[in-house]
C-alpha cells in the first residue's frame, strides 16, 4: 500500500511528466505545421482524423473541436476503415492519421489505401521514421521522452501530445481563417456556453421598469424599489430623459449621512452617470460590465430609450456565470 505522501510524489511526477513532453512540442512547430494549416484550409473537402487504439479516442475528441471551430470533420476508426468504413472518405478530404508507432497493421492498410485513393496524408505519429510517417504527405512530429506510466507502456504523454498538437491545429485555422466569436455561437446554441454566445438583454429583463422623477421625495423612491424588487429604480427628469440610478446600497448611505430625511429629492440621491447597456447586448457583456464596476444592476436601453433593469440575479438565475 502506498501511503498519501507517496500517491501525491506519483501524482506529481505525472504532472510533471506531461508538463516536460508539451513543453518540447514547440520544436514540433516547423514550416511542415504551417503547411497542414494551409492545406487543411484550402481543402474543398472534410477533414478525416483517424487513429486506433488510444489514439482513436484523442481522434474523436479532436474531431468534436475541429467541428466546433468551423472545420468539417469526421472520425474514423483505423479498425473500421479497412473493415468497409473507408468508403466515408471522399475524393477531396484530407486525413490526419495520429499514431504513437505509426507502424499498427491498421494504420499500414489505412495509409496504404488512402494514397491508392489519393487523399493527402498529415501524420501526427511520435515515430519520425515509421511506416505512417514515410507514407504521410505532411508529419507533425509527436515523440516523447518517455510516457507518464513507470512501465513506459500505458499511452500517457504519448496521448496528451497528439491532444494538444491536434488542438493547436484547430485554433490556428479558427485564428487563420478569421473565425469569429459570432461564428462559434451558430455551432454552440444551447448549454451555458450557447448561452454566453447568444442570449441578449432583452432576452431576459423582466416587464418592470422602476421609475422615479428629480422632485420625487424619498418616500416615492422607496415604494418603487420596493415593489419592483429590483434593488434600484432610475431616476428622468421632466423630458423622461435618464439622469441617475438610486440603489438600496445609495439610500444606506443617503440614511447613514443625513438626520433629516423629510425634504430630500430623488435628484440629491442620485448616482450620476449611471452605466447602461443596449437591449441588443450579450447577456454576457452585460454581466462583464458588472464585474469591472463592482455593481448588480444596468438599465437597458433601446435607442437611448429606457427598456428596464438587468440585475445580476436574472444573469446567475440564468447559469450563465455562477
Amino acid at each position: 500500500m502506498k501511503s498519501s505522501i507517496e500517491i501525491k510524489k506519483i501524482a506529481e511526477n505525472v504532472i510533471n511528466i506531461e508538463y516536460r513532453s508539451i513543453q518540447n512540442l514547440i520544436n514540433s512547430i516547423d514550416d511542415d505545421f504551417v503547411q497542414a494549416v494551409k492545406l487543411i484550409s484550402e481543402s474543398k473537402g472534410r477533414l478525416i482524423v483517424a487513429g486506433v487504439g488510444k489514439s482513436a479516442n484523442i481522434s474523436s475528441k479532436l474531431v468534436a473541436t475541429f467541428n466546433s471551430t468551423g472545420q468539417p470533420s469526421v472520425f474514423l476508426h483505423a479498425a473500421d476503415a479497412i473493415h468497409g468504413d473507408l468508403g466515408n472518405v471522399q475524393k477531396n478530404d484530407i486525413v490526419i492519421c495520429l499514431s504513437k508507432s505509426g507502424n499498427t497493421e491498421e494504420i499500414k492498410l489505412l495509409t496504404s489505401n488512402l494514397k491508392i485513393l489519393g487523399n493527402k496524408i498529415i501524420s501526427i505519429c511520435g515515430n519520425p521514421s515509421s511506416f505512417l510517417v514515410n507514407h504521410s504527405d505532411i508529419n507533425i512530429n509527436a515523440s516523447v521522452i518517455e510516457e507518464a506510466c513507470p512501465h513506459d507502456l500505458a499511452p500517457t504523454s504519448s496521448t496528451t501530445a497528439q491532444l494538444v498538437l491536434g488542438d493547436a491545429l484547430a485554433i490556428c485555422l479558427l485564428e487563420y481563417r478569421g473565425f469569429s466569436k459570432e461564428d462559434f455561437a451558430r455551432f454552440h446554441p444551447g448549454g451555458i456556453l450557447g448561452k454566453k454566445l447568444s442570449m441578449k438583454v432583452e432576452n431576459i429583463i423582466n416587464n418592470k421598469i422602476p421609475l422615479v422623477f428629480e422632485n420625487d421625495e424619498l418616500k416615492d423612491i422607496i415604494i418603487e424599489i420596493s415593489e419592483n424588487r429590483l434593488g434600484a429604480t432610475v431616476v428622468c427628469n421632466d423630458k423622461k430623459d435618464i439622469v441617475g440610478m438610486i440603489t438600496d446600497g445609495d439610500l444606506r448611505r443617503c440614511f447613514e449621512n443625513n438626520n433629516e430625511f423629510s425634504n430630500l429629492k430623488a435628484k440629491e440621491i442620485m448616482s450620476q452617470s449611471p452605466k447602461k447597456i443596449d437591449s441588443q447586448s450579450l447577456v454576457y457583456d452585460a454581466f462583464k460590465i458588472m464585474k469591472s464596476h463592482n455593481i448588480t444592476q444596468l438599465i437597458v436601453v433601446e435607442n437611448d430609450s429606457y427598456k428596464g433593469i438587468i440585475h445580476l440575479h436574472d444573469i446567475i438565475k440564468e447559469g450563465i456565470v455562477q
